[in-house]
């Protein structure tokens, strides 16, 4: 069953419209009613292209947020082949929340890494939401130098809403876990894409998002903080978190203009949730799109071009 968010209900009732008279056409099978069902498809369509040409920041979050957006095993599934996973950080434990291995994409071997929030909620609290906790990162930095050591490039699908704040995160180091994993980004030698897929939010994203290209979907965020955790801050409530989101340049088309991602996806009409097979797809063919550029380069150019650009964030803006 589709879930609709908030400002979906007009859709959402046009659709169960359609649901309704697709039901009572089967009931009674002499009635003809294909004309007015392509009537009320078309109608929906149109409903649903003209409210995503105008979603405002806050909306966009909601979208990134949707319990049935792609997560890494859908993109796992959809568009990578012969994914090995590799687990452990070789010092505490497993982290479910960041996920890992070795894949093929378009004929080409990578390292993937990506947060995974689950799709349920058993696989929710398994990887704790995609909130990546100190080994979960060290995981990471692991695969990133198998990937310089073997000449793989890597790419990391982004979607998180932060890492892990709790008590046992901090105890065993979150901070400098997820800076050693920035660190392993920009000192990579090989290629490295890392794509926003639904929310990158603060350090937790950024860990696994330094990277010479950096992509977004269409809908995606990408913020130092949550719309609501501003909100909390700057007006003590969370209830001003869409007048935050605008505020806080998060969406796609903002970051672009402001470079600091390099790349923009499109998504299906309605979101990668409505067609999740078409958006893995996208993604993918700019993924690979990116690595057949950047995989003849030498490892020093690589580095000197993720330091470029990330120095470059933020200089040559209007005062």
């Amino acid at each position: 069953m589709a879930s609709f968010l908030e400002f979906e209900k007009p859709v959402a009732e046009l659709e169960a419209k359609i649901a309704d008279l697709r039901s009572a056409a089967g009931e009674d099978g002499d009635v003809d009613i294909s004309n007015e069902l392509q009537r009320l498809e078309l109608k929906s369509a149109r409903l649903l292209e003209s409210t995503y040409a105008n979603l405002s920041p806050w909306q966009k979050t909601q979208v990134a947020r949707h319990s049935s957006r792609p997560h890494f095993h859908d993109y796992v599934a959809l568009g990578f082949d012969h994914f090995m996973p590799l687990g452990g950080d070789r010092l505490y434990g497993d982290d479910q929340a960041i996920m890992g291995g070795l894949a093929t994409l378009r004929g080409r071997k990578v390292v993937l890494i990506g947060h995974e929030k689950g799709n349920d909620t058993e696989s929710r609290i398994r990887h704790n939401f995609g909130m990546g906790k100190p080994e979960g990162y060290r995981k990471a930095i692991r695969l990133m130098e198998l990937a310089d050591r073997f000449g793989l490039p890597v790419v990391t699908l982004v979607d998180t809403s932060g890492a892990f704040p709790g008590i046992e995160a901090e105890e065993r180091g979150q901070a400098e876990a997820i800076a050693r994993s920035t660190e392993a980004c920009l000192g990579l030698g090989v290629p490295m894409v890392a794509a926003i897929v639904g929310e990158g939010g603060s350090g937790g994203a950024v860990a696994l998002a330094s990277a010479e290209r950096v992509l977004m979907f269409q809908y995606a965020v990408y913020s130092v903080i949550s719309p609501e955790g501003c909100a909390s801050i700057l007006w003590r409530t969370a209830e001003k978190a869409p007048q935050a989101a605008e505020a806080m340049k998060l969406t796609a088309q903002n970051l672009l203009d402001l470079k600091v991602i390099d790349r923009i996806v499109q998504e299906p009409i309605g979101g990668a949730h409505r067609d999740p097979a078409a958006a893995v797809a996208s993604l993918a063919d700019a993924i690979d799109d990116e690595l057949e550029a950047l995989c003849v380069l030498p490892a020093e150019q690589l580095r000197r071009q993720r330091e470029d650009r990330f120095l470059a964030i933020g200089r040559d803006l209007p005062n």
